[in-house]
Parts: C-alpha cells; structure tokens; sequence
C-alpha cells in the first residue's frame, strides 16, 4: 500500500474502452511527515476521493482486484480515503484538520 496526496484529476478521452467510466486521479506519494515523497501516479478512484484529500493505492496486480477494476488494465488504484493515521498511540494524521496533527 501507498500512502499519497490527490494531486489533481486526469482526463483521457482516448483510451482502451476497459478504462470507461473510471475517473482517473494525478496522487502523489508522501513521507511520514505528510511531505511529498515519491513518484506521481495516476490511479483509478474506486472509493469517490477528491483532490487535496490523502488516500490508500493499491499497486501491481493488486490494483486489479477492487470492484471497479476488476480484470482492467490498471497498475494503481485508489482504494481508501484516510481519516486518522496514529503513531505510537498519538494521532499525527486526522482528516477533518487536514493536516498533521
């Protein structure tokens, strides 16, 4: 699993008809401290997430197996929205603050 920020949202109006119907979301990877950290990856949205809001992707051949993506030619796929992340008991992550705890 990978946790990222939405980023933003991508459009692709040619495509392999399997990816019909999925909206397609710009997440980039972050570090303990929240900060951007790794790769941007476009990932199909199979939980309803929004731009701005931290995420779980699922990558590989995992990404294939939600509801949503099931048997289509994807590599990333957004498959939870965050509302806490606790370290050592304290919550440093809460997502109706929107920021670090």
């Amino acid at each position: 699993m990978i946790l990222a920020k939405v980023l933003g949202t991508v459009v692709s109006t040619r495509k392999d008809p399997a990816l019909s119907g999925l909206k397609l979301l710009l997440a980039r990877e972050v570090d303990a401290s929240f900060k951007p950290a790794g790769n941007q990856v476009v990932a199909v949205d199979a939980v309803g997430a929004g731009v701005g809001e931290l995420v779980l992707i699922a990558a590989g051949s995992s990404a294939r197996l939600t509801d949503a993506t099931k048997d289509r030619p994807v590599d990333h796929v957004i498959c939870g929205i965050v509302d806490t992340v606790e370290v050592a008991g304290k919550d440093v992550y809460v997502k109706s603050a929107g920021l670090p705890a």
